[in-house]
């Protein structure tokens, strides 16, 4: 939709930015070396890549759920990838200023960047999707949670609570108990919004890092734990799945500092 209803010509400008400045160009955003810089720009992918969790809370649902589940596993973080990809690559041959997008007084950089390339009723219906799509993923979230809620107060993971948060209700038939334990849980941690953007970026920082190691555990148990002894099911990496195990373990190792860097070093850390 972006470079089909882009208006930059309108603008005097050529429809893409050229690929010579795409690729050689290194835009200064932060005041590090450009190769933790370039590093960072892997921190919003962390941060948004969260969907393939999806596949194991259906698992129980599902037919077939030895193939289904970890075929739709490779599928959605594979899709998900590619199209991420497609994104990133679209912003960076669209957007005219990257400075006035981040420095805004929308607050909200990609809203800018959308002002910047397209007509106002497109980048309201652009941003409409948006919101959209952020309230699904975040009722995803909530059932995702709700669910690992509910199955660890079954095994009284939360001590006394745990009578509470396992209660099925008896009309819905559903944990609806876990539901407002997350629902409590998720308010009050937006309360801290109106803390400044330190205390919304640590928050949004150690989402991230919880996410990447939990997700990871399994995979360095699976590598360098168990190794050979791995009984793989009917579908699988199979050769494959060492290797891509191990590169996944050194990223996340690579990456687990860089999650945890300011955006900003020296006297501006005041």
């Amino acid at each position: 939709m972006i470079p089909a209803a882009t208006n930059r010509e309108d603008q005097g400008l050529p429809k893409f930015t050229p690929s010579s400045v795409v690729w050689r160009d290194f835009y200064e955003g932060t005041d590090y070396p450009d190769g933790v810089a370039l590093l960072m720009t892997f921190v919003a992918v962390i941060w948004t890549m969260s969907g393939y969790d999806a596949p194991f809370h259906l698992s129980e649902e599902c037919s077939n759920a030895n193939i289904a589940s970890p075929r739709a596993i490779v599928i959605t973080s594979g899709v998900g990838g590619i199209m991420g990809w497609f994104l990133q690559l679209v912003v960076a041959y669209t957007i005219v200023d990257i400075e006035a997008a981040l420095e805004s007084d929308l607050g909200q950089p990609y809203a800018a960047y959308l002002l910047q390339i397209l007509p106002r009723k497109t980048t309201l219906a652009i941003l409409a999707l948006t919101i959209i799509c952020a309230f699904s993923m975040g009722q995803g979230c909530m059932v995702a949670a709700s669910r690992v809620t509910f199955a660890y107060s079954r095994d009284g993971c939360f001590g006394p609570l745990s009578k509470i948060t396992k209660r099925v209700n008896r009309h819905t038939r559903t944990p609806v108990n876990a539901v407002w334990f997350n629902t409590i849980i998720g308010l009050a941690m937006t309360v801290l919004i109106f803390g400044g953007e330190l205390a919304a970026g640590a928050l949004f920082s150690i989402g991230a890092i919880a996410a990447f190691v939990t997700f990871t555990i399994p995979i360095f148990i699976r590598v360098f734990c168990v190794g050979n002894r791995f009984r793989p099911g009917p579908w699988s990496l199979g050769r494959a799945s060492m290797p891509i195990g191990t590169a996944a373990c050194a990223f996340v190792v690579l990456m687990l500092p860089i999650l945890m860097l300011p955006s900003v070093t020296g006297n501006d850390l005041e």
